[in-house]
């Protein structure tokens, strides 16, 4: 099935990718904020949202007039997605500016703020779920965010690969 070719395809980018950051350890947080930088720029702006759309397109089969009601939904919640990829790149840029220093008042605020991350994506969620309800039958809105969901978790597997676990430091 040309389905599981593509998300297989895109499987092992992101495997490939974190195969490649580990072998090439990133020894300082410059280093290790540049790669996880770019890494998750080029994921998400470039490949995956091509992909990604060839992905839900392939995965959804819809006929003409669900693809009608379907795209506009989906760009528009695409979009709002973006924003809360480009937050997640904000919080990534600050755990790398402060990684080598990170203190347990700073670890607690990247933690919050990737917890907050995660209620606006489930709020996200929730909203374009009862929107495409509307106009899909239920079985294919959860066919298709069972679909997205796997596509994020292939991203944020790439992502976590690339991150250096945190440390104590010795300053908290």
């Amino acid at each position: 099935m040309k389905l599981k070719s593509l998300i297989s395809m895109l499987l092992l980018a992101a495997f490939a990718t974190g195969a490649w950051a580990q072998q090439n350890h990133v020894t300082t947080p410059a280093e290790s904020k540049e790669l996880n930088t770019d890494a998750y720029v080029k994921l998400l702006r470039s490949d995956l949202k091509a992909n990604k759309e060839s992905v839900v397109k392939e995965a959804m089969q819809l006929d003409e007039k669900q693809q009608a009601a379907f795209w506009p939904i989906y760009q528009e919640y695409s979009n709002e997605q973006a924003k809360i990829y480009d937050e997640k790149l904000a919080i990534i840029n600050d755990y790398a500016d402060h990684f080598a220093e990170m203190t347990d008042a700073k670890a607690d605020q990247l933690a919050q703020r990737v917890m907050s991350l995660d209620d606006r994506k489930m709020d996200l969620r929730k909203k374009y779920y009862e929107r495409m309800k509307q106009v899909l039958p239920t079985v294919l809105v959860v066919r298709f965010f069972q679909i997205d969901n796997q596509l994020q978790m292939i991203a944020d597997l790439q992502i976590a690969a690339s991150l250096p676990i945190i440390e104590e430091s010795a300053g908290k």
